[in-house]
């Protein structure tokens, strides 16, 4: 991600670096609450399969583009301004759109569609300068108003380091957390430095930003693998004097621009590409097997031979999430949807289906028992 130098006139400390970067920061969302759980292996699946999108999905995003779409600040002096959404040219609009295609271009099972109704969006993006870059992370996007950004670029994408940052923020659109609190990283920060760095221009945070960006570790159950990825998209670069341990990256560690190999390996492993050939069909009074195992997803097809109301009922111990699509010349229409995961129920839809089209019910399974069959039911 960009750079930019630090105004010396506001160092906290002697030891802040000469020059710092732009960060991205996660927006907090209210975690959910829960039925009691006691099974640890039960909570860790569901903290690692919560936030990530169905395989198949058809993202949606907009750009907010209308006058009105703009943003009111109280300025010390007690007076307002107001700060546009609107990005300022279209090459920052190209450069997120090439942004979401190299993602696509790894082969995963998502797409990416541009609309200009922000009412159609699961992602509405806006160029507000100052207010930092930054994106809700996988499905909280849905937990937030039709008319409020769910992704923010608060600086000029034509810095060399810009297109790494569009990556950046689609990878947290997709599901993906920051890659240097990755518990397995075995970092050890200056913590003093850190913070009186980050409270410093370009970034200005206040301690829990800086502690729940930078310093805090992520549970295992919430990163991919048990490894740690010091070139993935998802890391922020950081100037000598962050670090002290791995030794290493005392002087630094800048991130090889792009995506990783890593970062597409574990895209492709969420969200593999769609098998049309490997889809069931259910039809009225069936059951199918979710023959697949945790953080998997298995697709069902549906083509109702009359019109009515349709039951579809996931049976058997486990945490699911299930989606219905109507399928519209190959591209997913969302019907309706049901979340289990954390619950003491099983994930259901009534639905009333019209002869003559084709839909797919998709299940991603979180947890299950693997001693007991997870099924899905239509009646």
């Amino acid at each position: 991600m960009p750079s930019d130098p630090l105004d010396s006139s506001t160092s906290p400390a002697d030891a802040a670096p000469e020059t710092q970067h732009k960060y991205c920061h996660v927006p907090r969302m209210p975690e959910p609450q829960f039925d009691p759980i006691h099974d640890l292996s039960r909570l860790s699946a569901i903290a690692m399969t919560r936030k990530k999108w169905q395989t198949g999905t058809n993202i949606k995003y907009h750009f907010f583009d209308d006058e009105g779409d703009a943003s009111t600040h109280v300025l010390p002096d007690g007076t307002t301004t107001v700060v546009s959404w609107r990005a300022r040219d279209a090459t920052q609009l190209d450069l997120v759109r090439q942004a979401f295609d190299t993602w696509k271009a790894q082969g995963i099972g998502l797409t990416f569609t541009e609309v200009d109704d922000r009412s159609e969006a699961e992602v509405r993006i806006g160029f507000e300068r100052g207010n930092g870059s930054w994106s809700y992370v996988g499905t909280d996007n849905l937990r937030v108003g039709m008319n409020a950004r769910t992704m923010n670029f608060g600086w000029d994408l034509t810095d060399p380091s810009g297109g790494d940052t569009a990556l950046h923020e689609i990878g947290h659109a997709i599901g993906f957390p920051h890659e240097h609190q990755n518990p397995y990283a075995g970092i050890v920060w200056d913590e003093d430095f850190v913070y009186a760095a980050l409270s410093r221009p370009p970034n200005r945070w206040d301690r829990e930003t800086i502690y729940r960006n930078v310093l805090m570790k992520l549970d295992t159950s919430e990163v991919e693998g048990s490894s740690w990825d010091p070139d993935s998209v998802m890391h922020y670069p950081f100037s000598p004097g962050f670090i002290v341990e791995p030794e290493t990256f005392r002087n630094g560690l800048t991130p090889t621009p792009g995506l990783s190999a890593r970062d597409a390996a574990w895209a492709r492993k969420f969200y593999p590409a769609t098998d049309e050939e490997a889809v069931d069909e259910l039809v009225l009074g069936s059951v199918g097997e979710l023959d697949v195992g945790q953080g998997e997803q298995k697709e069902f097809g549906v083509r109702p031979r009359a019109t009515r109301t349709y039951t579809f009922q996931v049976l058997g111990e486990g945490d699911t999430t299930m989606v219905l699509v109507r399928m519209i010349d190959g591209t997913p229409l969302y019907v309706a949807g049901d979340n289990d995961m954390g619950f003491d129920r099983q994930a259901r839809l009534r639905v009333r289906l019209y002869r003559g089209d084709e839909y797919r019910l998709r299940v991603r399974v979180a947890y299950r028992l693997e001693t007991e069959p997870l099924l899905v039911a239509m009646y």
